[in-house]
């Protein structure tokens, strides 16, 4: 691998991750249209949609840890709501992420686009004013909790997105949890959910290592300085650097599978 490269990837793995941390996603919403875009726009060789979302798998699985972490004190994390979507999304993710060798590049691309349309237009719906909260005193529909998950499992074990960018949605919400509980339990859900989806990535043999390696350390790198930075931060400016992110990939993904 070039030098060129190397840095290129693990610059992609960085910011991915540092964000990944500070908002509580696994990263891939913006890593993957980085991976498929950056490097053949720098001259270096393009991956195909299937390689991306087996670098995205791999890389989410570390970044996450990383972000668990730091928030791993002050009661954040909620243990009945990673339990709930937790199992949930595992199971769907590795449907998704053994079944995605059936699909088209494009398909992939279509479904990573919806998810992320979905993601969007529940970002910018009203949010209930929950941040107040005790820690201890949160309630949520297990019911609603587990089925959700399961589907945004499958969809996202198909694009090795884990899934957490429509996720943290469906938690601020639908289940009304508050800001940072539901960042700190969306990175421990997302740990589970890319066992799933790495695991049908690595038996499928979709993961290019050498540059997986990179964005790995990257990521245990990045992922607790932003969760780090996250805890400081105000709730609201969170979920607007949150849904502006999703907005973003959206519109970039749509505009390249329309043109």
């Amino acid at each position: 691998m070039e030098f060129g490269f190397i840095i290129t990837i693990f610059l992609i793995g960085f910011i991915g991750s540092f964000i990944s941390g500070m908002v509580g996603i696994g990263g891939s919403i913006i890593k993957y249209p980085m991976l498929l875009y950056i490097p053949p726009l720098l001259g270096f060789a393009a991956f195909s949609a299937h390689e991306v979302s087996g670098i995205s798998a791999i890389q989410v699985f570390f970044a996450t840890i990383g972000g668990i972490y730091a928030y791993r004190k002050g009661g954040y994390l909620n243990k009945q709501l990673i339990l709930y979507m937790g199992i949930s999304v595992l199971i769907g993710s590795f449907i998704g992420g053994y079944g995605s060798t059936i699909l088209s590049e494009t398909m992939i691309n279509v479904v990573y686009a919806v998810l992320a349309t979905i993601a969007t237009i529940m970002m910018f719906l009203p949010k209930p004013q929950v941040d107040d909260m005790p820690l201890d005193q949160v309630q949520f529909n297990k019911v609603i909790a587990a089925s959700s998950a399961f589907v945004v499992g499958i969809a996202a074990g198909i694009v090795g997105a884990a899934g957490a960018f429509i996720l943290m949605p469906i938690m601020l919400v639908i289940l009304r949890i508050p800001t940072k509980m539901a960042i700190a339990s969306s990175l421990a859900i997302t740990f589970i959910s890319s066992i799933g989806s790495t695991f049908g990535k690595i038996i499928t043999d979709q993961i290019v290592w050498g540059p997986a390696i990179i964005m790995i350390i990257a990521s245990l790198i990045a992922a607790p300085i932003g969760a780090n930075v996250g805890k400081n931060m105000n709730t609201k400016a969170l979920q607007w650097i949150l849904a502006l992110l999703i907005l973003v990939s959206t519109i970039k993904i749509w505009s390249d599978l329309i043109a």
